[in-house]
């Protein structure tokens, strides 16, 4: 039988003594250089293959990691420009708010007031909205005075141009106001152009598709009234004082009796926007 002829094993250096004896070399390498002042020759030599590339590298990320610090401190810069400038953003446009309201709280005074000299024979009080019904109209709402400021049922309200309303109920410091636009509501009217009478209806459909309210009983024979008159409180009604605007003819048209007309009225009140109104405190006398 042959005999088996056993092999040396072979020594293998592990990798981390072999970076060890690396790292030493490059050391002893560097000492030597620096140390001795050797110039030229086989250390200088290889000092160049082995600290050239590695200084290469280390200035690679240093300039790698500078940059990149440098870029980090203009992104703080400019994100704390940026809240800044949002700051004063948001502080221009409150002010722009406030002065926009303002703005709007000094118009809708000086409507009050050019409306006050429009009819200087009532007595008024002003006051403001503080509710209303839930439709995108104001044909019932509520504002903030009441019998303690000398309200009463059955007031005329007006505002903007003309007439919005009546008071229909009334508190303390409170009063529910029915607008002409409501379904529920009937005004004895006048062309005055002719003088002829007419029933105003309100009609919150007319007033979603056409912002428009109805009227009729309309006695006009000679064909006289036209699109564009204005309309206002008669003398005959029960309940509303003597002139008050209510608005303009939009459409006319003859009844299938041939003796009446009627058609609608476009308001000159803004009913989708009323803040402040004035209360007529003189009542209609009616004489009985």
């Amino acid at each position: 039988m042959k005999q088996s002829i056993k092999r040396k094993p072979k020594f293998v250096l592990p990798p981390k003594y072999i970076l060890m004896i690396m790292t030493g070399l490059c050391v002893v390498v560097m000492l030597l250089s620096f140390t001795l002042n050797i110039s030229g020759g086989p250390l200088q030599s290889v000092a160049g293959y082995v600290f050239v590339p590695m200084q290469r590298g280390i200035n690679r990320v240093g300039t790698f990691f500078t940059e990149k610090t440098d870029w980090l401190m203009h992104l703080s810069d400019v994100m704390e420009e940026n809240e800044a400038l949002q700051s004063q953003v948001d502080e221009l446009t409150v002010e722009l708010n406030t002065v926009t309201l303002e703005q709007y709280e000094l118009e809708n005074l000086r409507d009050l007031f050019a409306l006050d000299q429009k009819y200087p024979s009532y007595d008024k009080v002003a006051a403001n909205v503080i509710g209303k019904n839930g439709s995108n109209w104001f044909s019932t709402f509520t504002i903030d005075k009441g019998t303690n400021d000398g309200i009463d049922v059955d007031m005329n309200v007006i505002a903007g141009s003309g007439l919005v309303g009546i008071v229909t109920e009334v508190g303390p410091n409170f009063a529910t106001v029915t607008a002409i636009i409501n379904d529920t509501s009937s005004v004895s009217g006048m062309v005055t152009t002719t003088s002829d009478n007419l029933i105003v209806s309100g009609s919150l459909q007319d007033m979603n598709e056409s912002m428009v309210i109805r009227f009729s009983d309309l006695n006009d024979s000679d064909d006289e009234v036209q699109v564009g008159d204005p309309v206002v409180t008669s003398y005959i009604s029960d309940k509303y004082q003597q002139g008050i605007l209510i608005g303009y003819i939009d459409s006319i048209a003859t009844d299938a009796n041939n003796l009446t007309k009627s058609g609608t009225i476009t308001p000159v009140v803004d009913f989708e926007h009323i803040a402040e109104v004035l209360v007529i405190l003189n009542k209609k006398q009616v004489i009985e």
